[in-house]
């Protein structure tokens, strides 16, 4: 007589691996910043007024020939796009610390990395909003075509690397009473490098330099993102514990 249990057939969709919620707690949190945004629009009309008012000032301030234009304006743009960034950035975080979601967000049984990321994307996607419709208005004020496909790579690597390092330092600065002082303090010096690559390769693509002038700082930038990314991934748990 044989004893041994009998076997039962597992059906083969129980051999799966069970399926990451990490991907959709990304998600999650990138269309709770969407739709919070939404409703208020606090965070898009601040980056969005401050920009196009910069851009007002230098078109009155500074008047640029057809040959400056490709040689002052990466400077200009970038700029631009660091101080309304970093607005955006310490409004973003001020916003989820002042109507005590942060504690919220890192009370939920998710990976933190994923909050990271999810905030990460959320910030990125509005300060892509806003280099939207920069570009369009300096082109029109100061006729000069910025929709070359080179130069909007460099400002997705920038923008990409520029969000990572502020999300990560945001979340530091906003557990401080001087959050507003505190996160230029602590960005600028770090993004320097990120700024200088941006600006070179934004210009090398203006004045239509050749590749061998323009890849050192595009693969500055690519190393630049994936090396603070990195580290952004790594430490962002142990930042956000107070």
């Amino acid at each position: 007589m044989d004893d041994r249990p009998p076997t039962v057939a597992v059906p083969p969709s129980s051999l799966r691996p069970p399926r990451s919620g990490f991907v959709r707690a990304v998600a999650a949190v990138v269309w709770k910043d969407l739709a919070a945004e939404l409703r208020s629009r606090e965070l898009l009309s601040v980056m969005l007024i401050f920009a196009l008012l910069v851009i007002l000032i230098f078109n009155f301030a500074i008047e640029l020939t057809p040959k400056l234009r490709p040689t002052v304006t990466p400077g200009v743009l970038w700029v631009i796009f660091a101080f309304a960034g970093t607005l955006g950035l310490n409004r973003s975080m001020a916003m989820e610390k002042d109507r005590g979601c942060l504690d919220g967000l890192l009370l939920a049984p998710v990976d933190r990395s994923a909050i990271f990321f999810g905030k990460m994307l959320g910030n990125l996607v509005f300060m892509l909003i806003v280099e939207l419709v920069v570009l369009p208005v300096y082109s029109f004020l100061y006729n000069l075509n910025l929709f070359i496909p080179g130069l909007l790579l460099v400002i997705l690597l920038g923008s990409i690397g520029y969000v990572a390092v502020g999300t990560l330092l945001s979340s530091m600065a906003v557990q401080t009473r001087t959050r507003d002082v505190l996160l230029p303090i602590l960005l600028f010096p770090v993004i320097i490098p990120l700024l200088l690559a941006a600006v070179r390769a934004s210009g090398g693509f203006l004045q239509g330099l050749g590749m061998n002038h323009i890849l050192p700082w595009l693969n500055l930038l690519v190393g630049y993102d994936v090396i603070f990314l990195a580290v952004a991934y790594m430490v962002f748990d142990y930042v956000v514990e107070e």
